[in-house]
């Protein structure tokens, strides 16, 4: 199986609500669509997330890097040569993760379709069912109680609630969905960046001398700020989680130096792809650290990897945080993993399963 061809497309996906955290507003997923073409037919699919605020990648910057760079190191490579492809996607230029992502995507995609198997069985088995939290985005107090209980009575189990713009109000709304929805799901804060490291530890101390207790909290300080997150988690007792401080190994080899938190969230958007993703969650395994696999705002094409990673290594990706799809107005993909609400689960087709994608609009490379 030979790369013969990589087109680049766009899919535009409405929400079903405005996601709104600390960082950003978003009414509609926009993402990059990668199809690699080999000389058998088959067809791998990958996507790309333009998460400029957090990974620096534009859908220009995608295009470029794709078209221009990365792809001419592809076309003619035998697919069996997997580890060979992804070092080239890899060396081809720094950063630019979300690009990189969506090549690896396709690669791993087309790698499990030529062994005609799922791709998480490639990647190591497990039971092909999960089940992810929902985000409750930033909002006013009685909207996201609203939302909270809806999500409740959509049988989801945990919900990401989204916190980081103002200390005060922020308590006011987390104590408000704990009281609505009274013990019946777990709560998990993430400030996106959101306080500074003393705003941060005030919060959870008041939370928990009110007896709320989150399963976790989630980057609450700057990306950068190692010391500012240790600081944090030296002095709360709910563990402390790493989103945007770790992208690759390197980063996470220096927080597991520093102790600077307690779990890992791994996003292939970060991480470049799945090669690297492997590597977060072989390191976290090694060092005892629980991961939880992550997505940006993404379709049903990437979270469909982001999934198959995680049942594939859910001894260590322990909590799913795959949202995307459920927040999606609607599914452009024909196959694939299946999102129903707060239940995940993979079929038997090989590699991601993906037939076709509707709607989407070719790019010119």
């Amino acid at each position: 199986m030979k790369i013969t061809d990589i087109q680049l497309g766009m899919v535009r996906v409405p929400l079903k609500t405005p996601f709104k955290t600390a960082l950003r507003t978003v009414e509609r997923v926009d993402d990059i669509i990668v199809a690699i073409h080999t000389d058998t037919g088959h067809i791998g699919y990958g996507e790309a997330a333009a998460t400029a605020v957090i990974t620096g990648d534009t859908h220009g910057s995608i295009v470029a890097a794709i078209s221009t760079v990365i792809a001419p190191r592809l076309v003619g490579r035998e697919i069996a040569d997997l580890n060979a492809l992804t070092r080239l996607v890899q060396t081809a230029l720094e950063r630019n993760t979300s690009a990189k992502a969506a090549v690896e995507i396709a690669l791993y995609d087309l790698f499990a379709q030529l062994h005609g198997t799922p791709l998480y069985r490639i990647l190591g088995g497990g039971d092909p069912v999960l089940r992810t939290d929902i985000t409750v985005s930033v909002d006013t107090i009685d909207k996201m109680v609203a939302d909270a209980l809806s999500a409740v009575d959509r049988g989801y189990d945990a919900l990401k609630i989204k916190v980081g713009k103002e200390p005060r109000v922020d308590l006011e709304r987390i104590r408000a969905i704990h009281a609505a929805v009274d013990g019946r799901v777990l709560l998990r804060l993430d400030a996106n960046q959101g306080w500074t490291p003393k705003q941060a530890v005030h919060a959870m101390r008041q939370l928990e001398d009110a007896g709320i207790e989150p399963e976790l909290l989630e980057q609450p300080v700057k990306a950068h700020d190692l010391a500012g997150l240790k600081y944090v988690t030296d002095r709360v007792h709910v563990p402390v989680m790493a989103d945007e401080s770790v992208f690759g190994p390197v980063e996470l080899i220096e927080l597991i130096r520093m102790r600077a938190a307690d779990i890992v969230n791994i996003k292939l958007m970060k991480t470049g792809g799945l090669s690297d993703a492997i590597k977060l969650a072989d390191i976290a395994g090694l060092h005892g650290i629980d991961c939880m696999m992550g997505c940006m705002l993404e379709t049903s094409i990437s979270v469909a990897a982001a999934a198959h990673l995680a049942v594939a290594k859910s001894d260590v990706i322990t909590k799913i945080d795959l949202d995307g799809p459920s927040l999606c107005a609607s599914n452009p993909v024909e196959g694939g993993v299946r999102f129903d609400e707060a239940e995940i689960s993979i079929g038997d087709a090989p590699g991601l399963g993906i037939v076709s994608i509707r709607d989407m609009q070719p790019i010119a490379s």
